[in-house]
């Protein structure tokens, strides 16, 4: 198959009778295939469509655009994401001077190299699935910078966005004149969504690290859960060359007496976290331990899970993503959530199954295994690193089944791109190099000598602008009718993904 058939069964008939008329409906089918797909129809029906897109186009109003654009035009000027000075000096100065916003609620705080925003987003689902008014800070963006701050699991309008911006600035300002260097555009952005949640104001605030954990921007708060994520190489020359001292960096969230959700880990990794956990009397929950994933199966557009919790175990889970790495995201943050609530410590019993069930059918995760285009299929994935990649590639080949595949890719310049490249080599049958518009991508000329170290000159081909680039692919994709189950694969980047998802039509 080429791309999984989305359900279009919305009606209000008794679920088991639905079922059974699936099954009929599904007999010149391998019976197998057939009960998991009826599963999976079953269970959409029961727990509603996804949630909406989640990634705003521009406003359509051009003063409100204009206004916004002037917003990111400021923030542009400072300091980027990855021009650091490894304090939380600037920013706790800011909270101060705000009056702590971060503390006027309880939050998760959520760190690790692969999944934090994936897992976020669950988090974010389960708790609003409990009637809980939610805050999720993330990073980066894939086409919005209103994205990265979100209310009951919708990006903040970009009035609102301007108006946070707006009434922190003063006070941005004011640290900016007393501290040696100003505040960087990420610390403004952290200071913007505190300052968003306390006012809204919301029941819990979900938040991803941006780098790191212990001078990371985010880590102003004290949160009673902290979650990691996979551990693995990436921003070495910030946070180490070894799965170890990159953990040493992020357990700088793990505060006092918190409960810590640990993924599975290399040992190194995982080691440094049982210490941190020890030195802070903070209780650990591990993956593969005291909870995670039972069973699953591929169901038509996700997958089916059985999930086991700290207080028992969940069934008949659908998760409308693809890959083993979201059925591990999933029991995370089924995990934290479970935490935050004091299951599995203050109170024995588990969630309630058909809430649990509702919000992870519930789940979106832009820009993740995301199907944007069929005949041929395009589908999206923001990996950026060789764990993200490897994770991909087998969620790819696991829930595609396609004769021939394009690789789109294009990379910043301060990632391990042979180890990406490596990681998706055997999927691709040919892959196109380009180059997005940031001033961190990598020359395409740099990227494609690389791809021809790990691919071969036959099996590369450059172009150096994205649409061009999207063009020749799908080209490749529709060259021969023996490959009409042929698909793309955009990948390397987050801001490649964006860009590649603009042009694509989705808005």
């Amino acid at each position: 198959m080429s791309e999984p058939r989305p359900s279009d069964r919305h009606d209000d008939s008794d679920p088991d009778e639905t079922f059974a008329e699936i099954v009929d409906e599904e007999t010149q089918r391998d019976p197998d295939l057939a009960v998991i797909e009826a599963g999976s129809r079953t269970l959409r029906t029961r727990s509603g469509p996804p949630q909406g897109d989640e990634v705003p186009a521009r406003p359509a109003d051009p003063e409100v655009d204009k206004a916004l654009r002037a917003v990111e035009q400021e923030l542009a000027g400072r300091w980027g994401e990855t021009k650091l000075e490894p304090s939380v000096t600037r920013i706790a100065a800011l909270m101060d001077v705000l009056g702590e916003p971060q503390r006027a609620y309880p939050s998760i705080h959520i760190t690790g190299t692969n999944g934090k925003t994936s897992t976020a987003r669950m988090i974010e689902a389960l708790l609003g699935a409990f009637d809980l008014r939610t805050g999720r800070y993330t990073s980066p963006h894939v086409q919005s910078i209103t994205e990265r701050i979100s209310l009951d699991g919708s990006p903040i309008d970009p009035e609102r966005f301007i108006e946070a911006y707006q009434d922190i600035k003063p006070y941005v300002e004011m640290v900016d004149a007393q501290q040696p260097y100003r505040l960087s555009f990420f610390e403004v952005l952290t200071g913007m969504a505190y300052a968003a949640f306390a006012d809204t104001p919301v029941d819990v605030a979900v938040v991803e690290v941006g780098m790191g954990g212990s001078w990371d921007a985010t880590n102003v708060i004290d949160s009673s859960v902290a979650v990691v994520t996979p551990i693995s190489l990436d921003h070495t020359d910030r946070l180490g060359t070894t799965p170890a001292e990159i953990a040493g960096e992020k357990s700088g969230i793990i505060k006092q007496g918190a409960t810590v959700i640990l993924a599975q880990q290399p040992v190194d990794a995982a080691q440094v976290m049982l210490k941190k956990a020890v030195e802070v009397d903070a209780t650990v929950a591990r993956e593969g331990m005291e909870f995670g994933v039972v069973s699953r199966e591929i169901a038509v557009g996700g997958q089916l899970l059985t999930l086991r919790g700290l207080g028992g175990e969940y069934e008949e889970i659908f998760l409308p993503l693809y890959g083993a790495h979201q059925a591990h995201n999933a029991a995370v943050a089924l995990a934290a959530v479970e935490a935050f609530f004091g299951i599995g410590a203050e109170q024995p019993g588990s969630l309630d199954q058909e809430t649990v069930r509702r919000a992870f059918a519930s789940v979106v995760s832009p820009g993740r295994l995301e199907v944007v285009r069929s005949s041929p299929t395009v589908v999206l994935d923001a990996a950026h690193n060789p764990a993200g990649a490897r994770a991909t590639a087998d969620g790819l080949s696991e829930a595609f089944g396609f004769s021939r595949l394009i690789g789109v890719v294009g990379t910043s310049s301060d990632k391990d791109v042979k180890g990406l490249l490596e990681a998706f080599e055997p999927i691709f049958a040919e892959v196109v190099i380009t180059q997005n518009s940031s001033g961190r991508a990598m020359d395409v000329d740099e990227l494609a000598a690389v791809a021809v170290e790990v691919f071969g000159d036959d099996r590369v081909q450059v172009e150096p602008r994205l649409d061009d680039a999207l063009e020749a692919a799908i080209t490749l994709a529709e060259e021969e009718d023996e490959y009409a189950g042929a698909g793309v694969l955009v990948t390397g980047s987050v801001i490649t993904v964006g860009e590649a998802r603009l042009l694509l039509g989705r808005r």
